[in-house]
């Protein structure tokens, strides 16, 4: 079946950078893809980014574009996401999702059967 395992949360100061990992596993398709969401308290699961499996297209929302890059390592079956210039806004529980490749329409949270535990991403001076 199909499991993902994210890390790389943690305590940054406004302005700083971590990167996110996800392993991902048990896809009997190429045509899959790797997203992120995030959930804050109190606020529903928002799309951070996506990435395809089949032709590595990325995906971002608009308040992470230039400064979070979502990337993958084919061989290890890893997703990363990049984040610099955190602001105290992206504070959330971050979560990797995987599913069905939907292009542009990547960002409803219902789309994706399977998702990580979520790891905690606090940006706080």
């Amino acid at each position: 079946q199909v499991q993902l395992v994210e890390s790389g949360g943690g305590l940054v100061q406004p302005g700083g950078s971590l990167r996110l990992s996800c392993a991902a596993s048990g896809f009997t398709s190429d045509e899959y893809a790797i997203v992120w969401f995030r959930q804050a308290p109190g606020k529903e699961r928002e799309g951070v980014s996506c990435i395809t499996n089949s032709d590595g297209n990325t995906y971002y929302t608009e308040s992470v574009k230039g400064r979070f890059t979502i990337s993958r390592d084919v061989a290890k079956n890893m997703v990363y996401l990049q984040m610099n210039s955190l602001k105290p806004e992206d504070t959330a529980v971050y979560y990797c999702g995987g599913g069905h490749q939907y292009g542009p329409t990547w960002y409803y949270p219902w789309l994706y059967d399977h998702w990580g535990q979520g790891t905690q991403v606090t940006v706080s001076a």
